[in-house]
């Protein structure tokens, strides 16, 4: 049964979860930065879309599928960290500064959505959603429902923060060399987001 107890438990836990730092957080300040919010907004409403896909398949059961094979989660942290290097060469490209600009470019819609099937922080954050928060007495639809729009409200805000203040960063970028000094700052950032998903333990 979806009471007003529920709403505000289950919008604390998605606030919680997805404003603080993480992959996805880590890529749109580094997008907020380099290319600056407005281009970044296809990366922001592409995280809540393929969160809400995925929350949904876990209402529909695929929560348990990793419960009994704990291996796919280990097989996400490998696939999620690739990824991740992956788009950090596909954000930033050349370093070159003559180059970077033309090579370089933020996440479409359609990415943002994949990285989150290969992120596992992302299906932990739903399991445990479903698991704590899922309102049993409801039909099926109405459930699954729920979980998705009360995940979408607080997502796009709260990750929003993120590329809002690395735009806000990048007004104060004037100087090439310290712009360019930022890049590298935020490729190390990637690699290092990398390596936590790889090393990523329930």
């Amino acid at each position: 049964m979806i009471t007003w107890e529920l709403i505000i438990a289950i919008s604390a836990y998605n606030f919680v979860m997805y404003v603080t730092p993480g992959p996805n957080n880590s890529i749109l300040t580094a997008s907020g930065i380099k290319f600056g919010f407005l281009r970044s907004i296809p990366n922001i409403l592409g995280i809540p879309t393929g969160h809400g896909l995925q929350l949904a398949l876990v209402c529909l059961g695929l929560g348990s599928l990793f419960t009994a094979f704990p291996i796919l989660l280990d097989i996400l942290r490998y696939v999620g960290a690739s990824y991740i290097l992956y788009l950090a060469y596909r954000m930033f490209g050349s370093l070159n500064i003559t180059s970077s600009e033309e090579k370089s470019r933020p996440l479409k819609y359609y990415e943002a959505i994949l990285f989150q099937f290969v992120n596992p922080k992302a299906w932990v954050i739903c399991i445990t959603a479903v698991s704590l928060f899922y309102p049993e007495k409801e039909n099926l639809f109405i459930g699954t429902f729920f979980m998705v729009f009360m995940s979408t409200v607080i997502n796009i805000p709260s990750i929003s923060i993120w590329a809002f203040g690395g735009s806000v960063i990048r007004l104060y970028l004037n100087n090439i060399k310290l712009k360019k000094i930022i890049e590298w700052l935020l490729a190390l950032l990637l690699i290092a987001t990398a390596i936590s998903v790889f090393l990523y333990k329930v």
